[in-house]
């Protein structure tokens, strides 16, 4: 058992679908090898129909590398590492619903992250996915040539995101954080398994450049944003009760879609440490 696994990719760039695997146990070496280099290539990998208790979806991440606390919530009843990631029916704004990577206000952001699915609408609320290796690789030289050596501030407090955390800090979070994280980071980063080239600003934190002002840094992290999310560098999952997300926070953006006004969607996250970006 877990020792052979089939995949299909749901895109040309990023994105398999993994079968074969029951995460509640451990996997073998072998097969959790080849399982990492594809969620390296991959960006994300998806697993269907899985029963996980916190505990198991924790082990199961940890096998990615070392897992971390989400900053602002407190995480579920007796156990601070898995966050709940929910949707009320009477809420209109779903938690981290913008284009964005994870927690790149840190001195060291998340080095990915797995999601559980719980509770879902009838239908929407899919998950989109873009591979930023990709990204940069297909971005013009001149431009390149701009941002290769830029930095960037970034921030947990920008007001787009930070309205998406409003309900769950009401009710779930961690007195214990900070009003707000900074932290300055390179605009593309090599990643520290692959040594790909990604690009890593995003609209969630990204504030401005490094020593420009944000009116002046505006139209070029603009023109970052809209061609990170070009579709051809993306995916699109339609979640299921039982299905297993994990993907590279260091090489991937996300958007969460809130399409489904009325009714409650809940999914377990946990994170994964990772490592200052250079």
């Amino acid at each position: 058992m877990n020792t052979h696994f089939e995949v299909e990719h749901l895109a040309p760039f990023v994105g398999s679908e993994i079968s074969g695997l029951d995460l509640s146990k451990a996997i073998t070496a072998e097969a959790l090898t080849e399982l990492r280099k594809l969620w390296l290539e991959r960006k994300v990998l998806f697993f269907r129909d899985q029963k996980l208790t916190p505990d198991e979806q924790i082990a199961f991440t940890r096998q990615f590398g070392e897992v971390d606390k989400y900053p602002f919530l407190k995480g579920i009843e007796g156990n601070p590492l898995v966050a709940p990631v929910l949707k009320l029916p009477e809420e209109t704004i779903n938690f981290g619903g913008v284009w964005h990577s994870d927690t790149t206000y840190l001195e060291t952001p998340a080095g990915g992250a797995s999601l559980y699915a719980l509770e879902l609408p009838p239908l929407g609320g899919d998950t989109i996915f873009c591979n930023m290796g990709k990204a940069y690789e297909t971005l013009p030289q001149g431009v390149k040539d701009t941002v290769d050596d830029l930095k960037a501030i970034n921030t947990s407090a920008k007001a787009a995101v930070s309205k998406t955390r409003v309900n769950r800090l009401a009710d779930s979070g961690d007195s214990s954080a900070p009003e707000e994280f900074t932290n300055v980071h390179p605009v593309i980063r090599t990643h520290p398994e692959s040594g790909e080239r990604t690009i890593f600003v995003n609209e969630a934190h990204t504030v401005r450049f490094d020593d420009w002002t944000e009116e002046d840094s505006a139209p070029l992290l603009n023109m970052l944003y809209m061609h990170a999310r070009k579709p051809e560098f993306q995916c699109r999952f339609r979640w299921s009760p039982g299905a297993v997300v994990i993907w590279d926070n260091r090489s991937s953006h996300h958007y969460p879609i809130n399409d489904y006004d009325g009714y409650r969607r809940l999914l377990h996250r946990v994170s994964l440490k990772g490592s200052r970006p250079v």
